[in-house]
C-alpha cells in the first residue's frame, strides 16, 4: 500500500508495504523534485543516504545532505532557505572541499552578524544568528577527514557558537559534561519554565551526528509542548573519535552515565523520562531502555534489533577498491568519516559489517512503552521491515505503536530529516499519552 496518511500499527503484527520506490540513481541537476525511479534491488539492501526524490545536486550523497541534514533543520532555526540555496549554487557538484568552503564562508557571515547584533543589545537577533552559524559550520564537517587540520577547528566553533546562543535563550540552553572513561561527554540541557519538575526528552543520535545537531532536529518541538531537552555526545559521535573514543557495542554504558547526570538535575521528573533515537540510536535508546528501567519510555526512528544484519545490507558491505576510485570526493569523504567513527580503516568500509557484530538489543527485554517511526521510503528495505517487525512482536508493553510516515507528505528518508514538524507530531503526541 502507497501511504496517503499515516500508518500506525497497535498489535505486534508490522504492517508491509508493497510498490514503494526507496532507492534509485538521481536525476540531472535540472530537475529538483524530481521522482526517484526504483531500482532492481531497491527491496534487498538498506541505503541510509537514499531519497525519495531528487532535491539539487546530481551526486547522491550531496543531494541526501542537502535536502535532509540542511533544508531539514529550516524548521527549527537551523538555515534560511535562501542562504541555503545560495551555499547550494556556488558548491561543485559532489566536490568536497567546495562544498565545506562554501558552508564556512556562511558561517563566518552568520557569526560576524550575531556579534553585531549582541554588541547593540539585539539579544534574539544574536541567538539566532549564532544558532545558524553553529549549525552552518556542522555542515561544513560533512565530507571532511578527520586528519584535515580543519576538523578538528571548525568542530570546536560550533560548540563555541552553540554555547555563546545558549545564555540567550530564556530559560538558558545550558552546556555540560559527563565525566566518562577518562574525558567527558558533552552536551546541552534546556528546562522547561516555570517550577518542575518537568517531562524530559533525552535525544540520542547515531552514527554520523554531532549533539548541535540534535537540537536543530527537534527540540523547539520539545520546548513548545513543555517538555525539558536534553543530548549528548557519545563515543563515536561529534569529536569524541579524536580522544580514541569509537563506536561501541554497549553503548549503554556511557547512556548510564548520562543519564545518572541528567536524573541530578531538579527539574527532571524521572517518572516522566523518556528517550529517543534516530538512525544509529534506534539501537542506541532500546538498548539503554533494557539496561536501564529509569527511562520510561522510549522511541526509535528506526529500530535497530541488529546492527550487524542492518550493515550487510548496505552498499558499503560489498564495496571494492575499484567501486572506491569511482566515487566523487564528497561520497568517498562521507563513507570514510563512518569508517573513523567505528575504528575501522578509512579504506575498508567493508569491515563496517564486523564492526558491529553483537551490536544489538533484546525487545523482549524492554519493559516500558516503546514506539518505532519509520519513513514510508526506509521501510521499502525488506531488512528495515524485518527488524521492525521483531521490534514490535518482541516489546512486551502494550502502549507499543508504529507509524510509517508518508512519502506524500515529504516523510520518506531515513530518519525522516525532511519533516521535522511530522515526526514532532507523531512523538509528542504519544509521549503525551504514555507519560502521563
Amino acid at each position: 500500500m502507497v501511504g496517503r496518511t499515516l500508518r500506525a500499527v497497535f498489535c505486534t503484527a508490522c504492517c508491509v508495504l508493497a510498490g514503494v520506490a526507496a532507492h534509485a540513481a538521481p536525476p540531472g541537476p535540472n530537475a529538483p523534485g524530481a521522482p526517484i525511479a526504483p531500482i532492481a534491488d531497491a527491496a534487498t539492501k538498506f541505503d541510509a543516504h537514499a531519497t525519495a526524490f531528487h532535491y539539487f545536486f546530481t551526486e547522491g550523497d550531496m543531494d541526501f545532505h542537502f535536502g535532509n541534514l540542511v533544508l531539514g533543520s529550516a524548521v527549527n532555526g537551523g538555515v534560511e532557505i535562501g542562504e541555503a540555496f545560495y551555499a547550494a549554487s556556488h558548491i561543485a557538484d559532489g566536490d568536497a572541499a567546495s562544498w565545506q568552503t562554501q558552508w564556512a564562508e556562511l558561517a563566518g557571515r552568520l557569526a560576524a552578524r550575531g556579534d553585531a547584533s549582541l554588541a547593540a543589545g539585539h539579544k534574539v537577533s544574536a541567538r539566532e544568528q549564532y544558532l545558524r552559524a553553529a549549525y552552518a559550520w556542522r555542515i561544513s564537517l560533512v565530507s571532511m577527514l578527520p586528519d584535515n587540520p580543519g576538523f578538528k577547528e571548525r568542530g570546536a566553533r560550533v560548540r563555541e557558537l552553540m554555547r555563546k546562543a545558549g545564555p540567550l535563550f530564556d530559560p538558558p540552553l545550558d552546556y555540560f559534561e559527563v565525566p566518562f572513561a577518562g574525558t567527558v561527554l558533552p552536551g546541552y540541557f534546556r528546562a522547561v519554565p516555570g517550577p518542575g519538575p518537568h517531562k524530559t526528552l533525552f535525544m540520542i543520535g547515531g552514527g554520523e551526528t554531532f549533539a548541535e545537531d540534535l537540537y536543530f532536529y527537534i527540540a523547539p518541538q520539545a520546548f513548545a509542548r513543555g517538555y525539558n531537552f536534553v543530548t549528548v555526545d557519545l563515543p563515536g559521535q561529534g569529536l569524541m573519535p579524536l580522544e580514541g573514543q569509537v563506536f561501541r557495542t554497549d553503548t549503554y554504558v556511557p547512556l548510564k552515565a548520562a543519564t545518572d547526570a541528567i536524573l541530578a538535575r531538579p527539574e527532571v521528573d524521572p517518572a516522566r523520562f523518556a528517550a529517543y533515537g534516530i538512525s544509529g540510536g534506534g539501537l542506541f535508546a532500546p538498548q539503554a531502555a533494557q539496561h536501564d528501567l529509569r527511562i520510561r519510555a522510549v522511541a526509535m526512528n528506526s529500530a535497530v534489533v541488529d546492527a550487524h544484519a542492518l550493515f550487510s545490507t548496505m552498499p558499503a558491505a560489498k564495496t571494492t577498491a575499484q567501486d572506491m576510485a569511482s566515487w566523487s570526493s564528497f561520497h568517498s569523504g562521507v563513507v570514510q568519516s563512518i569508517c573513523w567513527r567505528y575504528g575501522v580503516a578509512m579504506d575498508n568500509p567493508a569491515g563496517l559489517v564486523a564492526a558491529n557484530a553483537g551490536n544489538a538489543f533484546d525487545p523482549a527485554k524492554i519493559a516500558v512503552p516503546a514506539l518505532i517511526i519509520v519513513g514510508e521510503g526506509e521501510y521499502a528495505s525488506q531488512e528495515v521491515q524485518r527488524q521492525q517487525k521483531i521490534a514490535l512482536d518482541g516489546f512486551p508493553h502494550p502502549a507499543k505503536k508504529m507509524v510509517v510516515t508518508p512519502a506524500d507528505e515529504g516523510a520518506s528518508n531515513h530518519c525522516i530529516m525532511e519533516n521535522r514538524s511530522l515526526v514532532g507530531v507523531v512523538l509528542f503526541d504519544w509521549l503525551d499519552a504514555v507519560l502521563k
